[in-house]
């Protein structure tokens, strides 16, 4: 995806179905996550995989 170009269009644009069909799923994701960002922000804390922790006690010998 090329993140150079953000052009903004009015929302009755009929070719925006044609557009999008043409892409591939990959860049439909890609773009969607774009959106995602824009509008919700990006945190780098929030970006990977969270980690669950579990705090056992051990058995004395």
């Amino acid at each position: 995806m090329d993140k150079t170009v953000f052009k903004v269009t009015s929302i009755s644009d009929k070719g925006d179905y044609a557009y999008w069909i043409k892409k591939t799923y990959l860049e439909r994701i890609a773009a969607l996550e774009q959106l995602r960002k824009v509008v919700f922000g990006y945190d780098q804390s929030t970006a990977r995989l969270q980690r669950t922790l579990k705090v056992t006690k051990l058995k004395k010998s």
